[in-house]
């Protein structure tokens, strides 16, 4: 799904391009959202897992940066010698799990594009039945388990939620879906967080500073320098243009950039035009991590992967988080 532009903060609320017509004609639509996600809360009868759960989620629709979050704290865990997995649904994969994802095996299209690239660094699994999924990684010798994008799903018992926030872009036009792109207030979300982890430059949003939670600043930090010589970016990920952006912070001499909806499945008629683009521009192709997983093996070879890595502030911070949860398994 592509976001709305009037899910934008940055518009004038009675402008055109902030639609209001639209948002009222959406405003039912959202009430029966909120009333669906009552009703699954209210009567949710959280499963304990047999080893501690660490809750990756957010606030709002995609774009936060929780995928390389969770990457980095699983990196911590294990540092402290705890065997540590994520745990994904696998979005837009056919298989269902529980199963722990094999990069040389599966496809995107068997798991999910983030389960994907969360193993090639690390163990991960994916299962739609959460509690499930935590059973057999415990059997398995799981120790700690990092459940990626949970935070309104009720059904695994949490030891410790982090909710991360894009400090750019916190909280859109401030309305739940469909007629914005939060996936609950903001502050019911607030208030089951244990902490807030603030991703990328922007202050502490208000309604953070009010909630009295921990707040940790990560950035997003490229792994590699960029290439040399023009280049096309590409980009089918939360939010694109912040993609695009970190390439010309890095020094990147980006010709033209294209963006796609979230976990867009690439086409032979997409990478026909992206193609043509480069050629058009005498550049190469480039894109992220996560989008190089979803591209047909036959291109992959010519796509630049421009990859980052979350990276805290103050790690000992983080760690002064983590390291209770463990002191007793």
């Amino acid at each position: 799904m592509k976001a709305p532009s009037f899910w934008s903060a940055d518009l004038d609320p009675k402008s055109r391009e902030a639609a209001p017509l639209t948002r009222a004609l959406l405003t039912p639509f959202s009430w029966l959202y909120l009333w669906g996600l009552g009703r699954k809360l209210a009567k949710a009868k959280p499963v304990s897992a047999a080893v501690p759960v660490i809750c990756i989620g957010n606030l709002t629709t995609g774009g936060a940066g929780k995928t390389p979050v969770a990457e980095t704290i699983r990196e911590r865990i294990t540092a402290l010698g705890v065997r540590a997995a994520t745990l994904s649904r696998g979005h837009g994969g056919e298989q269902a799990g529980p199963l722990k994802v094999d990069p040389g095996f599966h496809t995107f299209r068997d798991v999910g594009d983030e389960p994907l690239l969360l193993a090639a660094t690390g163990e991960a699994w994916i299962g739609r039945d959460r509690p499930e999924a935590a059973k057999v990684m415990a059997a398995a010798g799981v120790q700690a388990i990092l459940m990626d994008d949970g935070h309104q799903n009720p059904s695994l018992a949490k030891n410790f939620t982090f909710v991360v926030i894009d400090a750019e872009a916190p909280f859109g036009n401030g309305h739940v879906l469909p007629k914005g792109p939060l996936r609950e207030p903001i502050g019911q979300g607030l208030a089951r967080a244990d902490a807030i982890i603030l991703m990328g430059e922007g202050s502490v949003p208000a309604e953070v500073a009010a909630s009295g939670k921990p707040v940790l600043r990560a950035r997003l930090m490229p792994t590699g320098p960029v290439p040399a010589g023009p280049l096309v970016a590409f980009a089918g990920i939360g939010r694109p243009e912040k993609f695009f952006d970190g390439l010309k912070a890095a020094g990147a001499d980006l010709r033209d950039a294209v963006p796609f909806a979230d976990h867009h499945p690439y086409t032979r008629h997409d990478l026909a035009f992206l193609r043509k683009l480069a050629a058009a521009d005498g550049g190469r192709l480039i894109t992220s991590a996560k989008d190089h997983v979803r591209l047909p093996v036959e291109i992959r070879g010519e796509t630049l992967i421009h990859a980052v890595k979350a990276e805290f502030e103050s790690p000992a911070a983080l760690d002064a988080l983590i390291a209770p949860i463990f002191k007793h398994t």
